[in-house]
């Protein structure tokens, strides 16, 4: 009985620290990954980088962080985690590939806020349609006609269009 004992206090000893490690791994890489996300944040508005990217960025920055911890994290506690990661990997490529349009359309996005080919209240023809900027988002772009209409214009057809910017009057 004794050695029985025995056993069972030596594999709690042994577990009951690597379940501490593990824990102590997430939370201080959670608080590592908050940390990095909220400087990132604050980078990005400092240069003067659009706050709805900005925060976007943070997010990505944050999670990705995050994935790499709880990892690290569950490997500590002894589970085979090269499995895992293929795993993810080959979820990450069948998002990509099933989000393919809406990727081109958020990278576009990034151009036109970084690039700037236009600005808010501008009015240009680009993408089949034309009208005064009012709003650019991440995937697209809004425009007012002369008609009073709201069109709404993915951004990868902006960018893989030519874009006529006409001056204010």
């Amino acid at each position: 009985m004794q050695e029985h004992i025995d056993k069972i206090y030596g594999y709690v000893i042994q577990y009951g620290f690597n379940f501490f490690a593990a824990i102590l791994i997430f939370v201080i890489g959670r608080w590592v990954a908050k940390i990095v996300s909220n400087l990132l944040e604050n980078f990005f508005l400092k240069s003067k980088v659009e706050k709805t990217l900005a925060i976007f960025g943070k997010h990505i920055v944050f999670f990705t962080i995050l994935t790499f911890v709880s990892i690290a994290a569950l490997n500590k506690l002894g589970v085979e985690t090269s499995s895992f990661l293929a795993i993810v990997g080959a979820a990450g490529l069948a998002v990509g590939l099933a989000l393919q349009g809406s990727l081109s359309n958020f990278a576009s996005g990034v151009m036109m806020i970084l690039f700037r080919p236009f600005r808010l209240e501008d009015y240009i023809e680009a993408g089949g349609a034309e009208g005064t900027v009012t709003e650019i988002q991440i995937f697209n772009t809004i425009l007012i006609t002369k008609d009073n209409k709201r069109v709404i214009v993915p951004n990868a057809k902006i960018t893989g269009d030519k874009i006529t910017v006409y001056p204010k009057e």
